[in-house]
């Protein structure tokens, strides 16, 4: 039997192909900023749908406030909208958001967790692989303005669903928040 040794660059090089093979798949930008505190009192904002996708931004809005409460053991409250069956409710998205946040900024909440989402689909062909791009948004809710972003964009392959692709972009991306206790 005779053992074929590789040289050495051929080796790096070969390692290299497949950290980029890997990483081709995903694609995230995460802000860095000082920590911020867990405990403070966080509120769950509605995420935007720029997709055409049906209830996409729900979809990750959920995903996204039950990441948060598993991976930094941290309250969220959810934001529920106003049930006022005489309010026709809002279908510009921004607007609702905007709303949502003059409207908690009264309640005593330090931080909104809010995004949106750019993709939310499979793509045609015989695959059908899902693909999936998410902005996330931390709003200082004193002040209004945005403090903390991080976006990226992930595809699967064709064995996988939509919402578990959904999920490793959030997390990956939620991993980059920031917290202390």
């Amino acid at each position: 039997m005779k053992i074929v040794i590789l040289p050495q660059y051929t080796l790096r090089i070969t390692l290299i192909w497949i950290v980029w093979l890997l990483s081709a798949c995903s694609v995230n930008e995460i802000q860095r900023i000082p920590p911020l505190k867990a405990h403070e009192s966080w509120v769950m904002l509605p995420f935007i749908n720029h997709g055409d996708t049906p209830d996409a931004g729900e979809r990750a809005a959920d995903i996204t406030e039950a990441l948060f409460r598993s991976l930094y053991n941290a309250r969220i409250t959810s934001h529920q909208p106003s049930t006022d069956e005489q309010q026709i409710p809002e279908f510009n998205q921004q607007k609702a958001l905007d709303s949502a946040i003059k409207n908690l900024q009264s309640q005593g909440f330090r931080y909104g967790l809010t995004g949106s989402v750019q993709e939310w689909r499979y793509k045609a062909g015989l695959d059908a692989e899902p693909a999936v791009g998410i902005t996330l948004n931390v709003i200082d809710m004193v002040t209004g303005n945005v403090i903390w972003t991080a976006s990226g964009a992930r595809t699967g392959w064709g064995r996988e669903s939509l919402s578990g692709v959904g999920h490793k972009l959030i997390e990956d991306l939620l991993d980059g928040l920031p917290l202390t206790e």
